[in-house]
């Protein structure tokens, strides 16, 4: 596994939890820490991981955006690099094999708040605040947020977040469509264990064609998205898991996937 000392990987019983690790800076985005994730997303691919968690270190920050002090000074061609290198990050979370689960423990603006959207889902303690908050600082999201905002929220909402720089709680979050579920600062750990572990024990092709077909919904009309999943669901038929699967429902007992 790679090492960092911004960024922690860490696989178990096919479940790969990726932690920021810069509690000190509210686990801010430097290039060292993004360049850290995209290598960590790689090896946990590379590690067949079937489920990955994505969330920050220490009690107060999922990640609060990027690091300002770095950012605030950078040239057009620096800043552009540093766009790129954030959408290949964000972009490796969407596309990543398996389910991505952001674990938001606290604070998610900017930058931080891509990462979470480029996730499959998020599930969020009741302290967590999120928001794209880049327009006070004379600048847009530019990782992603202008176009994984508006369909999970709606044009209307992400426009007012995006134009306002609003900050959501995490309750108004879920309330809006942006986190699927709040929980217990304190239980968050344990219930996204509990769903990872559940995802990695369903069948890894079903689920990774399953996120192909629901990505294509973004990435094609949505004709050409249907007929993906029309084929990808047929495709399915004649694998050993979906047969496994069904027979084990049929015969009222648990599947052995493979």
């Amino acid at each position: 596994m790679p090492t960092s000392d911004t960024v922690r990987l860490e696989v178990d019983d096919d479940v790969a939890t990726l932690t920021v690790d810069r509690p000190e800076k509210l686990n801010s985005l430097n290039v060292e820490t993004l360049e850290a994730l995209e290598e960590a997303l790689a090896a946990a691919r590379e590690a067949e991981a079937r489920c990955l968690v994505l969330t920050g270190a220490g009690d107060d920050a999922f990640v609060a955006g990027a690091d300002l002090s770095y950012m605030k000074d950078l040239s057009t061609p620096e800043a552009q690099a540093y766009a790129e290198l954030g959408h290949r990050v964000c972009d490796a979370l969407e596309t990543f094999p398996g389910p991505t689960i952001a674990a938001v423990n606290g604070y998610a603006f900017g930058g931080g708040c891509e990462l979470a959207l480029a996730c499959d889902l998020r599930v969020a303690s009741e302290r967590a605040t999120l928001g794209q908050t880049e327009i006070d600082l004379g600048i847009v999201p530019g990782w992603g947020g202008t176009q994984r905002l508006p369909r999970l929220v709606g044009d209307e909402i992400a426009r007012r977040m995006i134009f306002f720089g609003d900050r959501v709680d995490a309750e108004d979050a879920r309330e809006l469509g942006l986190v699927g579920e709040v929980v217990a600062h304190d239980q968050l750990a344990s219930r996204v264990e509990e769903q990872a572990a559940e995802l990695a024990s369903k069948p890894r092709f079903a689920l990774q064609v399953a996120k192909e077909a629901l990505n294509a919904v973004h990435e094609e009309p949505q004709a050409a998205g249907l007929a993906y999943e029309r084929r990808a669901w047929s495709g399915l038929f004649g694998t050993h898991d979906q047969r496994e699967g069904m027979e084990a429902f049929v015969e009222k007992r648990d599947p052995e996937f493979e």
